[in-house]
């Protein structure tokens, strides 16, 4: 039987990468956003609003998924509307395709925040999750947008009798342009407004994750786990950790990045110094380097997500990750983190994203 998958979220870091990946290995290939664009070749788009139950059902009347892989949710104000609004964006779509009955498996790309939980949970109580994080690990007592979408698969799996995968990487880190979580992109066009004005590449964490042992996530990892996952039996029916499959400390990264794009770095020092802050009142200097070499963006502000860097790095803990679940079951794939940094600078040049 034919692979047909949908990819919910397509113009995303994962979804993007994993379209790719899919049309690469011959699948069929469906990309569902809100704007979706044209720039995977091979991909087939769909135009819907999840949260809108009729567009779903006319976008989605004449395509009968095998295979569907969420990849994106939508940032709220507080916890308790991350989870009504990113629930619904799953239930919404499984109630449409419910009725098709094509669907095989669904696979759900969550995160770390599961182990993890909201930040005031360990700012204010002190006590921190046991690392290297394990997929056995339980839920948390906090509200949790990840476990409500979850949830939303459960129930749907057992209605629908498709079997399911959860996968949770750590920070990702891929080609993908006005995405509200890119790390990679975000520290390149701030290591390029350095290397611009001469100032120092300021490291904008905690002490513990400048001096802790860390991992990342390349999309491409990533993809390739979502679609071993979807048609490996032992591994249906299963959540996952992703990462890369090494591990590093930010002291060493840090430097490296610094290195590749030749500025002077300033570590760690008493206290934690935002990369927001620091990004404030510069998008005329953007707008200048823009001008300058003749690049796509020059607004600022679809290019840097210094918000989520700022989560990421600003935690008081050192966070890595257990891979070992998916490695006995057979899934091999492995990036060098500093690869995945410098290989995606190198597209960014090449797209004129930075110079």
């Amino acid at each position: 039987m034919e692979n047909i998958a949908l990819v919910v979220g397509s113009t995303g870091i994962t979804g993007s990468n994993l379209a790719q990946e899919l049309i690469s290995q011959g699948w069929v290939t469906y990309g569902l956003a809100r704007n979706p664009d044209s720039a995977v070749s091979g991909l087939i788009p769909v135009k819907a609003n999840l949260l809108d139950e009729q567009s779903l059902e006319e976008a989605l009347e004449k395509i009968s998924p095998t295979h569907v892989f969420f990849t994106t949710w939508m940032r709220n104000d507080t916890e308790e509307e991350n989870i009504r609004i990113n629930s619904a964006l799953v239930r919404n779509l499984l109630n449409v395709l419910s009725p098709k009955k094509t669907v095989q498996h669904v696979a759900l790309v969550t995160g770390l925040k599961h182990y993890l939980g909201p930040f005031e949970a360990y700012a204010k109580q002190g006590t921190f999750p046991e690392t290297p994080v394990r997929e056995e690990q339980p839920r948390l007592e906090y509200p949790n947008f990840y476990y409500a979408q979850e949830d939303v698969v459960f129930e749907a799996a057992k209605r629908d009798n498709f079997t399911w995968s959860i996968h949770r990487p750590h920070t990702v880190i891929g080609y993908a342009i006005g995405n509200l979580m890119n790390m990679g992109i975000t520290l390149a066009v701030y290591a390029s407004i350095c290397k611009e004005t001469g100032a120092k590449f300021i490291w904008p964490g905690s002490e513990a994750q400048w001096n802790g042992l860390s991992d990342m996530t390349d999309a491409k990892v990533l993809a390739q786990q979502l679609i071993w996952a979807s048609t490996t039996e032992a591994a249906k029916n299963q959540a996952f950790n992703v990462t890369n499959g090494d591990v590093f400390r930010w002291k060493w990264l840090w430097n490296k990045i610094a290195d590749h794009f030749g500025i002077e770095t300033d570590g760690f020092h008493q206290s934690i110094r935002l990369l927001e802050k620091e990004l404030e009142g510069k998008q005329e200097i953007w707008k200048e380097i823009a001008e300058r070499y003749g690049l796509k963006e020059n607004d600022l502000s679809k290019l840097s997500s210094a918000w989520h860097t700022d989560l990421d790095l600003g935690r008081p803990i050192e966070v890595m990750t257990d891979m070992s679940k998916s490695r006995k079951l057979g899934f091999t794939a492995f990036e060098s983190t500093q690869d995945s940094f410098l290989n995606l600078f190198e597209k960014l040049r090449t797209e004129k994203i930075i110079p």
